[in-house]
């Protein structure tokens, strides 16, 4: 699953594109910024695999940003969504893997996602991502191992993380945990809960509505929302 960002300084077109994005089941979290400064602020707090950018875009383009983003030591892939469509050579000389018209199409955004996961996959097989997540018991910290990990509840401040036998909490935050997760087969079902897919037990509900019953903890069902449902199906192939 793909971390995503979209940086356009028009709402509803990131609005439209987030939608789009979710309705593939291919990308686990998306953040937004309206504006270069925006993203780049966003980028210091949590890695994104891709950037979905527009060009035209008050004070710095997005041209701009692109030429910025390879003094990262690890940059995002780069897909121009636009429209204007005579940027298109100067895009792919600040290696952008795509360069999408608005209104963006699914079977083009298909594409495109194709392109980045073929960019981003090689990278994360030689990153080192996080197994434990360090977590508060009985007043000292402790490291929890993330296989062990059956869902996660945002409780006030505070992520409250569940495993077969326990309850942690943690300080960090439901966002930054699903950045964290993602790669390992972690699901963002609800804005409070983030679910462990290996450990789904059963799926309950009409089209719209779904509950998850989740295996080791007896009695558990959590909600998925509307709006992720239909990526939730497509992730478990349901």
């Amino acid at each position: 699953m793909l971390r995503a960002m979209i940086v356009d300084d028009e709402a509803p077109a990131r609005s439209e594109l987030r939608y789009l994005l979710e309705e593939t089941g291919r990308v686990d979290s998306i953040t937004e910024a309206s504006s270069a400064r925006g993203a780049v602020e966003k980028l210091m707090e949590d890695k994104v695999d891709v950037m979905f950018l527009d060009i035209s875009m008050p004070k710095t383009s997005g041209m701009q940003l692109a030429e910025a983003l390879h003094k990262l030591k690890t940059p995002p892939v780069v897909v121009f969504v636009t429209a204007y469509s005579e940027y298109a050579l100067e895009a792919f000389d600040v290696d952008a893997v795509d360069y999408l018209m608005k209104p963006v199409e699914t079977d083009r955004l298909a594409q495109a996602l194709d392109k980045v996961e073929a960019h981003v996959k090689p990278q994360n097989q030689n990153h080192n991502v996080v197994e434990r997540i360090p977590v508060v018991k009985s007043g000292r910290k402790v490291l929890v191992p993330i296989d062990q990990i059956r869902y996660i509840e945002a409780k006030d401040d505070y992520s409250c993380i569940y495993t077969d036998n326990d309850r942690y909490l943690s300080t960090i935050s439901l966002a930054k945990l699903e950045q964290k997760l993602a790669p390992h087969g972690f699901f963002r079902v609800h804005r409070g809960y983030i679910v462990n897919l290996e450990y789904v037990e059963d799926v309950a509900g009409d089209s719209g509505t779904l509950q998850l019953g989740i295996n080791g903890i007896e009695g558990k069902k959590i909600t998925v929302s509307r709006r992720r449902v239909v990526a939730l199906k497509r992730t478990l192939g349901i």
